[in-house]
This record gives C-alpha cells, sequence and structure tokens, in this order.
C-alpha cells in the first residue's frame, strides 16, 4: 500500500491551490483521512480531517479558507485551498488509515509531502 501526494506548489498571497492524495493497492479500503502541515521549525500541525462517512474538521487557522474532500471510488482525497497566506507556508502531508486483505485491522500511513510556498 502506497499512498501519494500531489499538488503543491508556490502562490502568491490570495491565490488557490489544490491538493490530492490517493492510495494505491489492491482492495484497499481506506477509512479516517487527515492532512498534516509542517512548517521550517515548527511542529506538525494538524490541518483538516475527513471521516469515512465524510464528516470533516478543521483548524481554526484554515476554516472558511479549506476545503477538504474524498472521492472513495478512487481512495482519494483533497484538499482545496484559498486565500493562501503566508502562514500556509509548509510541506503538507496526508495521513490515512487503511485496510487492505491480510490486515487484522486499519493501518495509519503516511503519504511523502508535498511543499506549498506562499509569497507576499
Amino acid at each position: 500500500v502506497q499512498l501519494q501526494a500531489s499538488g503543491g506548489g508556490m502562490v502568491q498571497t490570495g491565490g488557490t491551490l489544490s491538493l490530492s492524495c490517493a492510495a494505491s493497492g489492491r482492495s484497499t479500503r481506506v477509512g479516517h483521512m487527515a492532512w498534516y502541515r509542517q512548517a521550517p521549525g515548527k511542529q506538525r500541525e494538524l490541518v483538516a480531517t475527513i471521516s469515512e462517512g465524510g464528516q470533516t474538521n478543521y483548524a481554526d487557522s484554515v476554516k472558511g479558507r479549506f476545503t477538504v474532500s474524498r472521492d472513495d471510488a478512487k481512495n482519494a482525497m483533497y484538499l482545496q485551498m484559498n486565500s493562501l497566506q503566508v502562514e500556509d507556508t509548509a510541506v503538507y502531508l496526508c495521513n490515512a488509515d487503511i485496510w487492505r486483505p491480510g490486515f487484522q485491522t486499519y493501518r495509519a500511513f503516511w503519504g511523502q509531502g508535498t511543499q506549498v510556498t506562499v509569497s507576499s
């Protein structure tokens, strides 16, 4: 099983970016999913979560600007980021609970991270 994140880049303040995260592997089932971010010299921060049923939660710093969604047919999660600010600059990582045949229970996997840079 692999978790692949993509879609980062560089934008100016007020710009938009969209991130994607997809789980690969046969007969894979994805449960709870989340986006985290880590800026240089700072602790990893939870940005947004989405449950298997589609319930979402956001960090206060991104509420109203970021939207997390998922497509279970593709085992994928997305993060639409609007009104980006310099403070949003970080490596964004996706996390997902994944089950596949042979697993006793869901296991947590991390994607490799994608860089988002917002310039003033």
